[in-house]
């Protein structure tokens, strides 16, 4: 299987080999939801906060005697039993984070690409980049690809000039090829990458 390469006006200047054993085959949609529901467990703040029978104001002391006044036993006015008391097993700041082996981030990765390839939703370029910080020039050239609504450009480094450029485009990213995700290519209905960057994204998950 072979991807054309376009330049920045859309014509084509040559073709990728794409390995089969690589992004052929049966796509497999649970390691990308894997590798979702990781990168969205990442970004939960976990901030969240109740107060125990330690952390709400009140006395420790006990308010009646333990026995002879008919009342039931209690040892404070902090206890969760009662208006005001502390709250039980209430919940407390953490991460959210969890340990994902790299084989799957690397599968989903791979699916989420394969997945792309057979939508037509992949778009490779020989380069990426721009020579002044406008945003209307990097949207022009979003439109000469043929990109529209949500898009992920992909390049071995990401250059400055454009990066500034398309970050005020909405739904529209420009990340490197080594921090590229499963979930960033799966968001996005258009994937726009170099050949290098392709190049190296290939050998990295084969």
């Amino acid at each position: 299987m072979q991807l054309d390469v376009v330049n920045s006006h859309n014509d084509k200047v040559g073709t990728v080999d794409v390995r089969d054993e690589v992004f052929g085959g049966r796509v497999n949609t649970d390691l990308v939801w894997e590798s979702v529901v990781h990168a969205n467990a990442a970004e939960r703040r976990g901030t969240h906060k109740t107060k125990n029978r330690a952390n709400v104001s009140g006395s420790g002391k006990k308010p009646w005697r333990q026995k002879g006044t008919g009342r039931a036993r209690v040892g404070e006015i902090r206890n969760p039993l009662w208006r005001h008391g502390g709250t039980v097993f209430g919940p407390q700041p953490r991460s959210y984070d969890f340990k994902l082996p790299n084989k799957v981030e690397r599968g989903a990765l791979r699916a989420a690409l394969a997945q792309k390839m057979q939508d037509g939703a992949l778009v490779l370029v020989d380069a990426l980049s721009a020579d002044a910080v406008k945003t209307k020039a990097a949207t022009e050239l979003l439109k000469r690809l043929g990109v529209s609504g949500k898009a992920v450009l992909i390049d071995v480094a990401v250059d400055d000039k454009l990066s500034r450029s398309v970050r005020n485009i909405p739904g529209v990213s420009l990340v490197a090829s080594a921090r590229v995700t499963a979930r960033e290519v799966a968001d996005a209905s258009r994937v726009v990458a170099t050949q290098s960057a392709f190049e190296k994204l290939q050998e990295a998950l084969a």
